[in-house]
């Protein structure tokens, strides 16, 4: 057995993590990482409502008898959704734990602890993550240059990152970003974090609610294959490089503005993405680890595997280095 004190924080059997990610977060997948024995998190904005989120978690709970938990990522917006219903459906649902990225959480933070919810916050710096534990959370997930989604403006790879973040942070730490096997947990726990968050590698799983050309393509692609769009706007996001991402980046890099690619990045044209299978028509985060994934396993499979791995790994390969 693989065991740290996140595990005992957190209430799970491995320190092996799905992360919220829009569209994707979802019962079927959040169930069977908690049915393996890692901490599977819904997405609550893949919602519609605060009463569609507490649908979700009451049919992810028809599932799984394991802990689970929401996550909740505040992004600045004209008409931003109703963070503190989508807060309160979380508390009153008696999930026990939150994932906030994005935003500084200080705001929900008393109500998750009178809702007796334990906090998880993403962050991609060293600075933001010392912040959220002097406010009180339970724990860190530091969040490489390697990884999908928002990888922040600081570009450091999660080789620099990790340990810098475990110098300061003495709470439980999980590693994002370029994780998706034994290694990389292994690494991981070298470097100092208590365990591992995986979006994309759980992304190319059978459990996943995606087409399967979406999971193909991550067994086809190299670690080449992402792009970074919104740099010059200083909101970073990686995603899977197709025509659509890489016309985003042209625009941009000679000087367009937002309003110049927003139909292109449109959140609705992805989700398509991951619904019809067509994946040239909108943008999808894919981060950097698709080029170490070569299959397409079950939930539970690939959280064994790693597991499994990982302990022969420790015992075997760096035992045996050691004279």
């Amino acid at each position: 057995m693989v065991r740290t004190r996140f595990c005992d924080v957190f209430g799970v059997e491995y320190p092996i993590v799905q992360g919220g990610m829009q569209w994707v977060g979802r019962a079927e997948l959040t169930s069977a990482v908690a049915n393996a024995g890692g901490l599977g998190f819904l997405t609550a904005l893949t919602q519609p409502t605060p009463e569609d989120l507490a649908k979700e978690i009451a049919r992810c709970r028809e599932l799984t008898d394991k802990p689970f938990g929401v996550n909740l990522t505040i992004l600045p917006s004209i008409n931003p959704p109703p963070y503190a219903e989508y807060r309160d459906v979380i508390v009153e649902s008696g999930v026990p734990v939150v994932e906030t990225a994005g935003f500084n959480p200080a705001e929900h933070l008393p109500a998750f602890r009178a809702g007796g919810v334990k906090v998880l916050h993403k962050c991609t710096s060293v600075r933001h993550a010392v912040k959220a534990q002097e406010l009180g959370v339970d724990g860190i997930s530091i969040d490489g240059f390697e990884c999908a989604g928002h990888p922040g403006e600081d570009d450091i790879p999660g080789l620099v990152l990790i340990p810098a973040a475990a110098e300061k942070i003495t709470i439980p730490m999980i590693a994002s970003g370029g994780f998706g096997d034994a290694r990389g947990l292994v690494a991981a726990l070298a470097l100092g974090a208590d365990g591992i968050n995986m979006g994309t590698r759980f992304l190319a799983t059978a459990e996943a609610p995606v087409h399967d050309n979406v999971k193909r393509q991550l067994v086809a692609a190299t670690e080449r294959d992402t792009e970074l769009i919104f740099r010059p706007l200083r909101n970073t996001a990686r995603v899977a490089s197709n025509s659509v991402s890489r016309e985003v980046v042209g625009i941009l890099d000679r000087g367009g503005k937002f309003e110049d690619v927003r139909d292109l990045v449109a959140g609705a044209r992805g989700r398509k993405v991951f619904e019809d299978g067509d994946l040239e028509l909108g943008i999808w985060s894919a981060g950097m680890v698709q080029g170490i994934i070569n299959d397409v396993p079950t939930v539970a499979e690939l959280i064994e595997r790693i597991v499994t791995e990982a302990r022969e790994l420790i015992a075997g390969r760096l035992a045996g280095v050691l004279r």
